[in-house]
């Protein structure tokens, strides 16, 4: 069984992309986005840490950054349309169909890229609490 932080990770996916579909969701690309692949949505787990210690119990915190990338003269009203739905999506059931104990969002913002005339970039970030058993990462605690 995958870990709860995969499981988690997963549901955002899924919730994201039926919530910004036909925007692609990407998780972790390694490349950059071409012009002809955006607009697209990347989902980005950027740190996982621990908060606390209790019994065999450990409450963890999952930050995950989501970043619109969009191009031409609309881009920053698509970019915001986008985060609002992909917005919309996490925030209808914070837990996350029983995964998660809070999920917010910690904040946002604006980036135009100088490499494409037209490109925007609008990152979000959202922090994730969730517990696990102290020796089974795939157990919530």
């Amino acid at each position: 069984m995958n870990s709860i932080r995969e499981r988690i990770l997963r549901e955002v996916v899924t919730r994201l992309s039926d919530a910004v579909a036909p925007v692609p969701v990407l998780r972790h690309p390694t490349l950059p986005i071409t012009r002809e692949a955006s607009p697209a949505l990347l989902l980005f787990a950027e740190s996982d840490s621990i908060t606390a210690h209790v019994n065999h119990l450990v409450d963890r915190s999952l930050t995950l950054r989501l970043t619109v990338v969009t191009r031409g003269e609309d881009a920053f009203d698509q970019a915001d349309r986008t985060l609002v739905a992909a917005h919309g999506a996490l925030m209808r059931d914070a837990s996350l169909g029983g995964l998660s104990l809070l999920l917010h969002e910690i904040d946002c913002e604006w980036d135009a890229e100088d490499a494409d005339a037209g490109a925007a970039t609008m990152p979000a970030r959202y922090e994730v609490r969730y517990r696990t058993h102290a020796l089974d990462l795939t157990k919530n605690g």
